[in-house]
């Protein structure tokens, strides 16, 4: 599995290597040992796992979660194709702003580690695109937060060609700035805390 650093600081992206026959494929999105070669620490202790299912032309995002208590996520793409975005909302980090996009798709599986603290969204490029995600902590509506998509600050790279289908709480959602000034995004030296804190403790039998 080979790994490169994405843009944004913490965000990385994997790409498996797909076995194929004449049955059809194997691959492993994920894997350990080439996590803790790139990150340095295992995998969080998984909370929950989810999917989303999506048409073409559905964005969603962009999306974070309050922190504290804040939440990291491993993300591919299992059916269709997306353009998934990473985009640093984290006060004080050195990539404050900036974002990232990565093609996932059923291809060459590529997966995207999402640190605490930034944001995330994707756009659905093909109808039936299903996102598999694997998350540090459990859903909880009232900690999960939005930027809007159409932000000319973030200036996210929204693909020529598609309507954007986005839902009336992403319609509506505040930018960067004004997300900054009501005190809504996470703190870079905090995230980092709990991000280390995430890691499950290994013990020796």
């Amino acid at each position: 599995m080979e790994s490169r650093e994405l843009k944004v600081a913490g965000a990385l992206a994997f790409t498996p290597q797909v076995f194929k026959d004449s049955r059809g494929l194997f691959v492993s999105p994920f894997q350990e040992e080439a996590f803790v070669e790139a990150t340095g620490r295992p995998l969080f202790a998984v909370s929950q796992t989810s999917y989303s299912r999506s048409r073409r032309g559905v964005v969603r995002g962009v999306h974070f979660t309050r922190t504290p208590p804040g939440m990291a996520k491993y993300v591919y793409c299992a059916q269709g194709q997306a353009l998934d975005i990473v985009v640093d909302i984290r006060v004080g980090s050195p990539t404050f702003g900036q974002c990232d996009a990565v093609v996932l798709d059923p291809v060459e599986f590529r997966a995207l580690y999402l640190p605490v603290g930034v944001g995330h969204a994707f756009v659905a490029l093909r109808d039936e695109t299903v996102m598999s995600y694997t998350l540090s902590r459990s859903y909880v509506a009232e900690n999960e937060l939005a930027l809007s998509v159409f932000d000319p600050e973030l200036n996210l790279p929204l693909p020529d060609g598609i309507r954007p289908v986005v839902s009336d709480r992403d319609r509506v959602a505040p930018s960067l700035a004004q997300a900054r000034a009501d005190g809504l995004l996470p703190d870079h030296a905090q995230c980092m805390e709990i991000e280390r804190a995430l890691a499950p403790r290994r013990t020796t039998p």
